[in-house]
């Protein structure tokens, strides 16, 4: 017999969080706690409110579902595409975490993965004024990859922020604008900054646009990475193309399963593939760092830019991803040794 739990968890941020569309200094997610037979599982669902989702809605959809199975192992029935998003996600990874404390083996032995093949993550700099921007850097110089926010201010003032970011910082540096731009503006930009090694640039039009995507990708040397254009592979085919990359992201696909699904569509199109993630806990980007042997980019910081995550899971060496070995996720309530 499953039997599961819903619980609100809020994680307050080091500084506060702004992209082109909001600014938090909380984030808000929700922890699924699923029950078979003394076994527990953990999963977690970080809505997007860019798609009309909440902490609420997830709640509100368990308390009136009942799930399809009482067999943890029937994927199929318990995670039918009838279920949002974000609360499919929490169930999938709790599901996930649940069969693999069952069968003893941690998330990526159940799926032929090889835990020491994982990529470095970025670190990821939101929006702030220069002054601040400055501080954020003095404080991500141990990592080897940045990704900075833009889609604010006037061109000359986005390409200054990363000329500042360039004078002061070797590593990789990556951009995304959250459709903070149109093309002309995007030309514009990705242009002036070609010479500062972006290593691409994320979503950089609003979605639903692949012909603006295909003649910025025509005009510009920095390759183009998609996210909001991209939530689920069905996405992806219209895409072909127009794009460099895609970023996948569990709390878009719901869930593991069809993080893969979206993975393997972009490979057969021969698609770059990032791992992306929202502001969470350790429980949904462990879940994703169990996935990481199979792409090329990582952005999996969630739990670096919370003040106090209360899960511990994936950890960083100099920001590559280190696996924990234990079943299922292998994450554990309290935080980081």
């Amino acid at each position: 017999m499953l039997s599961l739990s819903v619980t609100p968890l809020e994680l307050p941020l080091r500084h506060p969080f702004k992209i082109v569309r909001s600014e938090e200094s909380v984030a808000r997610s929700a922890v699924i706690r699923l029950c078979s037979d003394g076994v527990e599982g953990i999963g977690e669902a970080a809505p997007v409110a860019r798609y009309g989702e909440s902490v609420e809605s997830v709640v509100d959809y368990f308390a009136s579902h009942a799930l399809a199975s009482d067999d943890p192992y029937r994927l199929e029935e318990l995670l039918h595409p009838g279920i949002p998003a974000a609360a499919r996600c929490g169930l999938d990874l709790a599901l996930h975490d649940l069969i693999g404390k069952e069968l003893g083996k941690p998330l990526y032995a159940l799926l032929g993965l090889d835990p020491s093949a994982t990529p470095a993550t970025s670190f990821t700099i939101g929006i702030a004024d220069p002054q601040t921007t400055q501080r954020k850097l003095d404080e991500a110089q141990r990592f080897p990859i940045l990704k900075i926010k833009l889609g604010i201010g006037t061109p000359s003032e986005q390409i200054e922020t990363i000329a500042a970011i360039r004078d002061r910082y070797g590593g990789a540096i990556r951009i995304d604008a959250n459709e903070g731009w149109d093309v002309e503006t995007a030309v514009e930009i990705l242009g002036a900054l070609a010479p500062y090694g972006i290593e691409f640039c994320e979503q950089p039009i609003p979605a639903g646009n692949p012909a603006g995507l295909r003649a910025i990708r025509d005009r510009v040397e920095v390759p183009i990475v998609v996210d909001e254009d991209a939530r689920v592979a069905s996405d992806l085919p219209p895409l072909l193309g127009c794009v460099d990359g895609v970023n996948v992201k569990l709390a878009k696909t719901g869930g593991i399963r069809g993080a893969l699904a979206m993975i393997h569509t972009a490979r057969a199109m021969g698609l770059k593939v990032m791992l992306g993630c929202m502001i969470e806990s350790a429980i949904a980007t462990t879940a994703a760092a169990h996935l990481s042997p199979l792409v090329d980019w990582a952005d999996l910081d969630g739990p670096l830019l919370t003040a106090h995550d209360p899960f511990a899971g994936v950890t960083y060496d100099r920001a590559k991803l280190i696996l924990p070995g234990t079943p299922g996720l292998g994450v554990r309530e309290g935080a980081p040794a």
